[in-house]
């Protein structure tokens, strides 16, 4: 089976050689998905897991352990990848001994060495004392130390001291020990001690000899000086021999000076080339620092900056104190740049994630991701209310949406996303647009683009700033994204208000547009001064809603949740209600202009201009009321009531239609008849084609109706494993039959709400249909036992009493032929049960078969 991630693979390590022991930071990639998975790691051929640290996917820290190798590879296994590879390796370096006259390789801190002197310091007497005097086994014992400095007051346990307390140590140490071992102990002690007397005692032995010349010597120059008595006076032998040696050692030091002055020159000049050296990185980055920023390598510059700081952040080293502190300099300038790069506007999301990025990987202060948001949010406001201004500032027709630079700027930006983040909402149009336009049409379709060019981008942003993806795997590491959710979720409010802040001002503005009396007094002055404007129509008023139900659409589809967008909503009724009554009046007033007219002119073919142009302003008016009509998804009807189910409708039809062929076509007829005219066979065609419409229609609402009643016999019938052949005995109609007679007197009351005239026709046909499906499931019945055929003729003798008003002759014949296939009652006592049964289920159910009772209304034969 294959690792279902891919190998591990070692890119990088630093440093890139060095003894036994070194830390080393190993980089790559898919180095596992944390420490768990991390199951191998050698280097040079020596496993290094015990030291290895997992850090994130792409870096461990480890020791290099004694690895028999100079040179190797670095190489990572991981269960998820399994075994990796290494495209970098690492150089062990191997310790040399070395003399006391030879140059070192090796750093010396300054603080703890004095380079002038080097001189070691002397060491502790306190770790010459030996570790068990007694030369015994030690068995400690369970005394606290608390008691045992109540118990001996003063005193102390350790031989060392003072204070030294013999009963304390013997406690402390040896409170396990027996006698014999304890005589054995203080056997030991006399024997230390006789060792270190006679040792002495040898030393001064062997050296008396020498100690008598040197006392001498000692007491001749003591004779010398007092019989001469001039020891402080000049010319004497004491002062000659001073000056000497003072002399000589003058005469030394002038000798030597120069070659030790040179050595020590040249020792301080080699140290330091060696330090430049080898720490050319530290010293080197502050220029590269600056080039990289020149460069806009901004990457490397954060990994030099963290390498920098995990070796040279709590250095002591006054060198390198200071160097550091310049790469400090550099970064927080950095981060200063970066800053205000994450706040310039206009910036794309994917700059806006890079420079957010890159702040948290340089453990910026404060809340970057924030600031941006901030800056972003009140950015999207200027833009829509600059958007108004311009408009406002220009005269009519004078806007030159192309030429103006800002909105320029804006349009390019507003073409960035669309109602499915693929274009601006607007569609091609010729080049005189702008001038046939109204401004308030353009005024609203250039602020949707606007909104829709930018709260996308805004509201991923705050998303990415919700789920912590805005950071690296540094931040990641370093707890950065679990305080960036932390500080979202405090700041959920703060982000909705300003979601209802945008909103709330794109409605304003629009509503100041084209509803400015829906405004407060207070506020026209900030979103009003349309006043001058053109006034629009209908049709105009149609464009504008299309426009905001595209905005509508467009934010909805950000998954903004639906409460942050009502005031969109409530603009978008408001919109409608004004486009209706707008497009009315405007529609009334031509009428009214149309037939105050006298010119009725007749043309070629005899009809006259007036009822045309009629017909053109109705027309015109329907194509207008057409999107104010529409009702979208969350949207509140306010057009005609049209809450008829498509079963009501046609009904609706049908009623219509057999009024059509009773009454007007025959009047029609008689008048034409009555006047001498001819005609009436066209009318009769047209009365023949409406017939055959109200067939079809007819048919198609039986079908509805009809075929789900029919089809609910069959499995209510059997419910609950129902068998004909072994059942109890009758207690009454089952609910299946009542259920179905039910559904019948439901259509029944529908279609006696919309056509009292329609009830037997369509009655007449649905009884039909549920009596022929009953009488054919009660023949399917291969067998039936005594009670099965007293259950089946009660059924089918209940449902043909309870609508026998509407049985034709065909469905009569259908229930005899059923109840003859049932086995016949012989007993007398079957068929009183069946008579009780059926006297029961009328009397129940009076109610309802009220509607089955025969009227004065015949159905019509077709």
């Amino acid at each position: 089976m294959s690792p279902a991630r891919p190998p591990p693979l070692v890119t990088g390590i630093s440093p890139k050689e060095g003894p036994a022991w070194t830390k080393v930071t190993i980089r790559g990639e898919n180095l596992g998905t944390g420490p768990a998975d991390l199951i191998g790691l050698s280097i040079c051929g020596h496993n290094c897991m015990l030291t290895a640290e997992w850090m994130s996917a792409s870096k461990i820290v480890c020791r290099v352990g004694p690895a028999k190798d100079d040179k190797g590879e670095i190489i990572v296994t991981t269960k998820s990848g399994g075994l990796g590879t290494s495209t970098v390796s690492f150089k062990l370096l191997r310790p040399e001994r070395i003399g006391i006259l030879e140059q070192s390789a090796v750093w010396v801190d300054e603080v703890n060495y004095d380079m002038r002197t080097n001189r070691n310091k002397g060491i502790s007497p306190f770790s010459l004392r030996p570790s068990n005097p007694l030369g015994i086994e030690m068995d400690k014992g369970k005394v606290p130390q608390k008691d045992l400095e109540q118990i001996f007051p003063g005193m102390s346990g350790d031989f060392t001291s003072e204070n030294f307390s013999a009963s304390w140590y013997l406690i402390e140490n040896h409170a396990g020990s027996g006698f014999e071992q304890l005589k054995i102990a203080a056997s030991n002690l006399k024997k230390q001690a006789t060792k270190k007397n006679e040792g002495s005692l040898a030393y001064v032995k062997g050296g008396l000899s020498t100690f008598f010349e040197a006392q001498d010597a000692l007491a001749a120059i003591h004779q010398r000086l007092e019989s001469d008595g001039t020891e402080k006076v000049e010319g004497s032998m004491t002062q000659r021999l001073e000056n000497i040696l003072n002399r000589a050692s003058d005469t030394a030091d002038t000798l030597f000076q120069e070659v030790l002055g040179r050595k020590d020159k040249a020792d301080s000049t080699r140290n330091a080339l060696n330090v430049l050296q080898r720490f050319k990185f530290l010293f080197n980055l502050p220029l590269n620092i600056e080039r990289n920023i020149q460069k806009g390598d901004y990457d490397v510059v954060i990994n030099d900056y963290e390498k920098a700081k995990s070796l040279f952040g709590n250095t002591e080293v006054a060198v390198f104190k200071k160097v550091y502190a310049e790469v400090e300099t550099r970064i927080e300038a950095l981060r200063n740049l970066l800053l205000e790069k994450l706040l310039e506007t206009p910036s794309t999301l994917h700059d806006q994630k890079r420079y957010i990025r890159y702040l948290s990987d340089l453990h910026a202060p404060g809340d970057p991701a924030w600031q941006c948001i901030y800056a972003q949010h009140k950015w999207i406001l200027q833009l829509m209310q600059n958007c108004r201004d311009e408009f406002i500032s220009v005269g009519a027709g004078a806007l030159d949406l192309e030429g103006d630079t800002r909105l320029a700027a804006l349009g390019r930006l507003g073409h960035s996303a669309s109602l499915k983040r693929g274009g601006s909402l607007r569609s091609a149009r010729p080049s005189t647009w702008r001038f046939e336009t109204p401004q308030q049409v353009q005024f609203v379709e250039k602020l949707s683009d606007v909104v829709i060019g930018q709260l996308p981008n805004f509201w991923k942003l705050w998303i990415s700033y919700v789920n912590g993806s805005l950071f690296s795997e540094t931040g990641e590491k370093s707890g950065q994204v679990e305080k960036s959710k932390k500080n979202a979720r405090q700041r959920q409010n703060d982000f909705k208000k300003m979601i209802e802040e945008l909103t709330n001002r794109l409605v304003k503005l629009i509503r100041g547009a084209l509803l400015p009396t829906t405004l407060p007094q207070g506020e026209l002055r900030v979103y009003g001064g349309w006043e001058d404007k053109t006034e629009l129509t209908g049709a105009w008023f149609t464009q504008i809603i299309h426009t905001v139900r595209g905005c509508h659409e467009a934010l909805s589809t950000l998954e903004i949740p639906n409460d942050l967008l009502q005031v969109i909503q409530d603009l978008l009724l408001d919109l409608r209600v004004h486009c209706l009554m707008v497009t009315l009046l405007h529609t009334s007033e031509d009428v009214k202009r149309l037939a105050e007219k006298e010119d009725w002119v007749v043309d070629n073919e005899g009809i006259t201009s007036l009822p045309s142009k009629f017909e053109q302003c109705l027309v015109h008016m329907l194509q207008s009321l057409k999107e104010p009509l529409e009702i979208k998804a969350g949207e509140i009807n306010v057009g005609f009531e049209m809450s008829e189910s498509e079963e009501q409708r046609l009904l609706i039809i049908l009623s219509n239609c057999q009024y059509l062929e009773r009454h007007t076509f025959l009047n029609l007829a008689n008048h034409f008849e009555k006047h001498g005219l001819t005609g009436t066979e066209k009318i009769n065609r047209v009365s023949n084609a409406v017939r055959e419409l109200d067939g079809k229609l007819f048919e198609a609402y039986i079908e509805r109706r009809a075929d789900p009643i029919a089809g609910s016999l069959e499995p209510g019938m059997y419910a609950g494993y129902f068998d004909w052949r072994d059942c109890q005995t009758p207690a009454g109609v089952r609910n299946y039959l009542k259920e179905a007679l039910v559904n019948i007197i439901a259509v029944h009351a529908e279609v006696f709400t919309v056509s009292k005239d329609l009830v037997p026709r369509v009655l007449s046909r649905i009884v039909e249909s549920v009596a022929d499906e009953m009488c054919r499931l009660m023949q399917c019945v291969s067998s039936f036992s005594k009670n099965g055929a007293l259950q089946a003729r009660l059924e089918l003798s209940a449902l043909r009493d309870a609508v026998a008003a509407y049985l034709n002759p065909d469905s009569n014949t259908s229930f005899k032929q059923a109840l003859d296939s049932l086995p016949q009652l012989h007993s007398g006592a079957d068929k009183k049960l069946l008579e009780e049964l059926l006297n029961k289920f009328k009397s129940s159910m009076q109610l309802q078969l009220t509607c089955f009772q025969p009227s004065n209304i015949q159905p019509i034969k077709r």
